[in-house]
């Protein structure tokens, strides 16, 4: 998560000759040039009618998510994400976990209204890196209304931006993601090495009783990945690893009774991926549930609400809020059972100054049968308090 708050007025921040005027009238002009601008914008007819978001809805038979269309933005949903998570190995034989997310969120503004500072996309990054010698995250978080060349997702093929962090993909299919957070600096290119893995029905994946709570979700398992970490101070260190690549776009994923939900996903090491999830409710037990295993032969196998289990082994309680994560747990895809556990227990990131949201979510080992079966991500949420996206 990146650690620049969105700023009282942010939609006038383009403005930086402000500095440059007398402090009474800059004063003058904080306190009242964004009520009247507020004033003049909601009372523009083109305000008048709420936007009206696209639902997720099953689809038509035949019908698959489209590429490379479909790696870029959906503006006509609610919200949408590019998922990075992956492990790094430093040339000293380090292992290290890193996280990026671009979300971009609708927001209530008429896309019909002309004026170029109506805030009707916003663009959030979290980036974390996980290192066990530091015993916690280094994070950070960034948020932006779109416009102005600054913050941007495009459609047509993936191409986020929020200021100097980036997430474009090329024409050779690797992708390229560089930003500058706290503490640390990524340069990185991943390559897939393995098809798209279509999350759900052919990329509808439902996540609640009612069918309207769901996304389109695709993944890019295994994508190879090399590039240099810097952090403050120091020299630029080289890194190669793996990725897992998420994206998901939706207008309603969260039914009025869910808290949260415990995710993960896996490069396995002999070649497979799996993906699981749990939808939990505001009492902790189970609304919905879905995994999908791609095995070493390239057999996907999905499994139903009934056949997913999150079973916590190990609970850690964060200093910080209180809150209490299960970052230990045995996972149960059918009648196959992996053992999930953390690089580092200390993984919990604050993103209230973007998201609103505290989570945690960390590079983890997956083990089965006794033996080590691959490394992924986990992610908590809804145990500091209950998710609202």
């Amino acid at each position: 998560m990146r650690a620049v708050p969105l700023a009282p007025f942010a939609p006038f921040a383009p403005f930086a000759a402000w500095r440059a005027v007398p402090a009474w009238l800059a004063s003058w002009l904080a306190a009242w040039l964004p009520l009247a601008a507020a004033a003049l914008l909601l009372s523009s007819p083109a305000l008048a009618a709420p936007p009206h978001f696209a639902p997720v809805t099953p689809l038509p038979a035949g019908q698959t998510l489209a590429f490379p269309q479909d790696y870029g933005a959906h503006p006509d949903y609610r919200t949408e994400w590019w998922y990075a998570t992956g492990w790094l190995k430093t040339p000293d034989g380090n292992d290290l976990g890193y996280q990026v997310t671009f979300f971009r969120r609708a927001t209530g503004f008429d896309r019909a209204n002309p004026s170029k500072f109506a805030p009707q996309q916003l663009i959030i990054g979290h980036a974390a890196l996980s290192d066990p010698s530091l015993g916690k995250l280094l994070h950070d978080q960034r948020s932006a209304r779109a416009g102005f060349g600054l913050a941007y997702a495009n459609s047509g093929d993936t191409d986020v931006k929020l200021d100097d962090w980036r997430m474009a993909r090329r024409p050779d299919g690797s992708y390229r993601v560089t930003l500058a957070a706290a503490g640390f600096t990524l340069n990185l290119t991943l390559t897939p090495t393995q098809p798209v893995l279509l999350q759900g029905e052919r990329g509808y994946s439902q996540k609640g009783p009612d069918p309207l709570q769901a996304s389109y979700y695709y993944s890019q398992p295994h994508m190879s990945t090399s590039g240099t970490i810097t952090r403050s101070g120091a020299q630029p260190q080289a890194v190669t690893g793996t990725t897992w690549l998420d994206h998901e776009w939706s207008q309603q994923v969260l039914g009025d009774d869910a808290a949260g939900w415990d995710w993960m996903s896996a490069n396995l090491d002999d070649g497979g991926a799996l993906m699981a999830f749990q939808i939990r409710s505001k009492t902790g037990a189970k609304l919905w549930a879905h995994a999908t295993w791609r095995d070493a032969s390239g057999k996907i196998t999905h499994y139903a609400p009934d056949q997913v289990s999150f079973t916590p082994q190990r609970r850690w309680r964060s200093p910080r809020t209180n809150a209490e994560y299960p970052v230990a747990i045995q996972l149960a895809t059918g009648s196959t059972l992996w053992q999930i556990a953390p690089l580092q227990e200390d993984q919990e990131l604050d993103s209230r100054r973007s998201t609103g949201a505290v989570y945690w979510e960390g590079a983890a080992t997956v083990s089965r049968d006794g033996a080590r079966a691959g490394r992924g991500y986990l992610e908590l949420t809804g145990y500091a308090s209950a998710m609202k996206l």
